[in-house]
């Protein structure tokens, strides 16, 4: 059953065109990838998707609900974790969890979400004390609070330590075995390939390639890992 469908999506920041016709689609409880370099539109699909940015143009579906439409319904579905978020430094990480969830018709367990996170020694700290690392680990379980249908993490792992970044892709496999749907920016290659169901390679505000992670090995003819093709799709995309 697909649940994210994009087409020809459009949208533009002044002179600058983030997206440029995207199309593509996701089925229930992948988790489905997308690359590409700075720039490239990655965010600006997240967001557009999700329902937080309005798109100029195109069409695009999110379990059943244009986003444009039917926002706020489709905000009770969705969990989205953006690259750039901050909350203030006085919110402590229990307060946070607590204010988030009852935000929601239907939250999670907000207790449950800080101990599976390992956020429970952080409970009483506030937001401005934490590290890089714990402020992400904090944003994911925000992002996850409402328990969504569909959940959007852009840079997930950026900041986090190598454990903690294993601990992160076991957690969300689980997800993906609940049945949940994740979609997932990221510029590390082993996460992507460890992790994708499908990946889109967006560049310059298109998909410019899609498949699975072995397709787009064999289709790059680099051999080797999804980050040798990855480099071999880019630089035959920019020819």
């Amino acid at each position: 059953m697909t649940v994210i469908e994009l087409n020809g999506l459009t949208k533009s920041y002044r002179a600058h065109q983030a997206l440029a016709g995207v199309t593509l689609s996701v089925g229930r409880g992948e988790i489905f990838g997308i690359l590409g370099p700075n720039g490239a539109g990655k965010t600006t699909v997240v967001e557009c998707a999700s329902g937080l940015r309005r798109p100029d143009g195109g069409t695009l579906r999110v379990l059943g609900l244009d986003p444009r439409e039917r926002r706020r319904e489709l905000l009770q579905r969705v969990g989205v974790q953006l690259q750039e978020a901050a909350l203030p430094d006085a919110l402590k990480v229990g307060e946070a969890l607590r204010m988030y969830a009852s935000l929601y018709d239907r939250p999670a367990d907000w207790r449950a979400l800080m101990a599976e996170w390992g956020l429970d020694g952080k409970r009483r700290t506030r937001f401005g004390a934490l590290s890089g690392g714990w402020k992400q680990r904090l944003f994911i379980a925000l992002a996850l609070v409402g328990d969504p249908e569909v959940v959007f993490l852009d840079e997930l792992t950026t900041g986090l330590d190598p454990s903690a970044r294993r601990t992160t892709w076991g957690l969300i496999r689980d997800m993906r075995d609940r049945g949940v749907t994740v979609v997932l920016v990221t510029h590390f290659m082993d996460e992507a390939e460890a992790l994708c169901d499908r990946i889109a390679v967006i560049d310059r505000g298109r998909v410019a390639h899609e498949g699975t992670p072995g397709e787009l090995v064999a289709r790059s003819g680099a051999g080797g890992t999804l980050e040798d093709a990855y480099f071999a799709l880019i630089e035959r995309n920019a020819s």
